[in-house]
């Protein structure tokens, strides 16, 4: 299960380049499934029975669940990889080309907790996607930039004590700048021109959902180049090592004699909530494992059998013990960069691992021959949380929470160690391929 962390780590960056919102993350995961001889199927459609052993993926908005089938047609465990594509950024609100003073800006809404302060000074692209009229029907148009906005900062001689506490007003303070009074202010004309090669009329569009990304690459730093900085890291980050381990599964032939289900599913709108159609909240798990269940003609008891026997790997990135901020974490418990992926444990349940469920991370990391740590919050600070208590409540099924150590979190440009995301891979294809869990 060997995996090099450099070659590892290229990929991940080309991934996340091409994946500045969770429509775009999505096309590259189907993309790459086609590649590893997977089928798309529709759920307006009736699907066919040899999707209990079969190769296949579902799209749902921003979000796509895929599986390998195993050989059992009843009774099958599933093995899923749950993740999110979203991150942290800024929405285009309606009416978004605005001028003021001279300048043209585009109005904007934060979307999720992002950490406002490191998306200032910092050049910008727009993406998302546009629903467009196409004859009596609609369809849905990807779209991207180059670097084409900016949200400036108040110089310091304006503001003389900002170093003692920068405060943003959302309202005010964080309109991006894109042009100025000299230029046509459409912001949508701009996105037809230079986000597409599709020929759209402007007034043929009805509809959007854009989101600004930083436009810097991501990229390798430190003494040994052993760091990677980029956006999107959460959770782009589970994403990409659920879909190489899947494409690794695959290619070696693993379903072709094992009896369970492994899934990678990756959900939308994590960071507002999870609570949509595409959303770990929302049915879209559920719909599909029904779905499956349904064309390998299993009784309701046996469903909810296989459900029972099932596990999830709840994968979201979590903190590394930060060096200028030590205090924060605690004590005892301090995750260091390199040292392997996170077993994320709450007392509180904001994580879902219990301790079967940590013998069965420490069993496929045994059987992956990589490392592992645990993290838990220090008393003071509340801990985020993730899919994974969702994930438990909606369907019932043992979940367990797992991700790879960052700095930075929720900023613009997030920063992980590259042995931990090759780890993480690894982790993954262990949990599908364990014998027994």
């Amino acid at each position: 299960m060997t995996v090099d962390a450099r070659t590892n780590i290229d990929d991940l960056a080309r991934f996340v380049a091409a994946s500045p919102t969770s429509f775009h993350a999505v096309e590259q995961v189907a993309s790459r499934l086609k590649k590893a001889g997977f089928y798309e199927l529709s759920e307006q459609e009736s699907w066919p029975k040899n999707t209990a052993t079969g190769r296949f993926f579902v799209i749902r908005d921003g979000a796509i669940i895929a599986w390998a089938g195993g050989q059992k047609t009843h009774l099958s465990q599933y093995r899923i990889l749950g993740a999110h594509t979203d991150s942290p950024s800024f929405k285009v609100k309606p009416q978004s080309s605005i001028s003021t003073l001279g300048w043209n800006q585009v109005g904007v809404e934060v979307y999720g907790g992002a950490l406002l302060n490191s998306w200032l000074d910092r050049e910008l692209r727009l993406a998302g996607r546009l629903t467009v009229k196409d004859g009596a029907s609609t369809r849905n148009v990807l779209v991207s930039t180059g670097a084409m906005a900016r949200i400036p900062q108040l110089a310091i001689h304006l503001d003389r004590d900002v170093n003692q506490g920068l405060q943003l007003n959302k309202q005010q303070n964080l309109y991006p700048v894109w042009g100025t009074d000299k230029t046509e202010n459409d912001v949508l004309g701009y996105l037809v021109e230079h986000g597409t090669e599709e020929d759209i009329a402007t007034e043929d569009i009805l509809g959007y959902d854009l989101l600004f990304a930083d436009y810097q690459h991501p990229e390798t730093f430190g003494a040994n180049k052993e760091f990677l900085a980029s956006g999107r890291l959460d959770n782009l980050s589970s994403v990409h090592a659920g879909l190489c381990a899947l494409e690794r599964y695959v290619t070696a032939g693993y379903d072709e004699t094992a009896e369970h289900t492994v899934m990678l599913a990756a959900f939308d709108h994590e960071e507002i909530g999870s609570e949509t159609r595409s959303g770990a909240a929302g049915p879209f798990l559920e719909d599909v494992i029904k779905r499956i269940s349904q064309t390998r003609e299993e009784t309701q008891e046996e469903y909810l059998r296989s459900i029972a026997s099932s596990v999830c790997l709840s994968s979201d990135a979590g903190h590394l013990v930060h060096p200028n901020y030590s205090g924060h974490h605690d004590t005892q418990v301090r995750p260091q960069p390199g040292h392997g992926p996170l077993l994320k444990i709450n007392a509180n349940q904001r994580y879902a691992t219990d301790s079967i469920g940590a013998g069965i991370f420490a069993l496929a990391c045994r059987h992956a021959e990589v490392p592992y740590q645990e993290f838990v919050s220090n008393n003071n600070v509340p801990c985020g949380s993730t899919i994974g208590p969702i994930t438990a409540t909606r369907l019932g099924i043992r979940t367990i929470d797992v991700g790879i150590g960052l700095l930075s979190m929720h900023s613009a440009r997030e920063m992980c160690h590259i042995d931990d995301m090759a780890y993480m891979t690894r982790a993954i294809e262990g949990f599908y391929t364990l014998p027994t869990l």
